[in-house]
């Protein structure tokens, strides 16, 4: 199964979820600003992230999910981290759809920083998604 997870995070909160996502996965969790981040193979499983900023989401995130290759991806789930609003989460999930991927109802969140215990909870429960 080839499983990708990509990810934008200004304060280093979301890059904690996106690593224990990946390290569940036994994959590499990919910022979507690095130039080895666009998705050039098919792919089974994307998991994509990022935050809320000023109640949009980052011009390198936005970018990202508008030039992504919706014919490459089967599926994918949504994850974010926040200090007050969910809204990150769907607007991820409009923009992987308007691409015509299928995007999971269900989501990966965290509310503000991460700690460890909710980081190895996602790195353990993240397989249910396979």
């Amino acid at each position: 199964m080839n499983i990708k997870v990509r990810y934008y995070s200004r304060s280093g909160n979301t890059k904690l979820l996106a690593n224990a996502i990946a390290k569940g996965l036994n994959v590499e969790a990919i910022s979507v600003d690095s130039n080895n981040s666009q998705i050039e193979d098919n792919t089974d499983i994307l998991f994509v992230g990022g935050a809320l900023y000023a109640y949009g989401l980052d011009k390198n995130l936005k970018e990202y999910l508008s030039n992504i290759d919706g014919s490459k991806i089967k599926r994918a789930v949504v994850f974010s981290t926040s200090w007050i609003s969910k809204h990150s989460i769907d607007l991820i999930r409009n923009s992987l759809r308007d691409k015509g991927i299928n995007v999971d109802e269900e989501y990966i969140y965290a509310k503000s920083k991460p700690n460890d215990e909710c980081l190895k909870q996602v790195e353990s429960d993240v397989k249910k998604y396979l």
